[in-house]
């Protein structure tokens, strides 16, 4: 169903994929948009496990689209180093593909919760109150990834050769 990547020698293994989303902090949701528009935006995540959470506000164009089709990819940029004198940069990013699905009430408690501990670590009790007060004036939801896949530039893959 997925794509085989083409770039083989510069595909990123499977751990070396979910450092990246495990260690990253912003990346692009694409969601099919109003008249089959691609909808493209920036978001806060977090990764676990084989799911990556979001919230967002309750209504918009964001939550329209993933009320119209369940079909989503995500993309984060680790490393974006531009090489002049080489007329090239220098890349690592990632790319999961899934299915997206907004969390009710309970499910969207524990993942807020997963979120918020991800920007605001050792706040567990101030946290859990947070969540609580603002959690029906948000919508989680979460990306299942059914695939990922990642790609480094062919100068990083054989620099590690060396």
């Amino acid at each position: 169903m997925f794509r085989p990547m083409r770039r083989i020698k510069q595909q990123l293994s499977e751990d070396d994929a979910k450092s990246v989303l495990e260690h990253g902090t912003s990346g692009v949701i694409a969601l099919s948009g109003d008249e089959g528009y691609p909808y493209a935006v920036p978001m806060s995540y977090v990764f676990d496990g084989n799911r990556i959470i979001f919230h967002s506000a309750l209504s918009g164009h964001k939550i329209d689209a993933i009320k119209n089709s369940n079909k989503a990819s995500f993309c984060v940029v680790e490393k974006d180093e531009i090489i002049p004198d080489e007329y090239t940069t220098y890349f690592r990013s990632v790319v999961a593909f899934g299915k997206i699905r907004i969390l009710d009430r309970d499910e969207a408690r524990d993942a807020a919760k997963i979120l918020g501990a991800k920007y605001r670590p050792g706040f567990a009790e101030e946290l859990a109150a947070t969540v609580e007060r603002n959690l029906d004036k948000m919508c989680v939801f979460v990306l299942e990834i059914e695939h990922l896949t990642g790609k480094e530039a062919i100068e990083l893959v054989r620099a590690k050769s060396q």
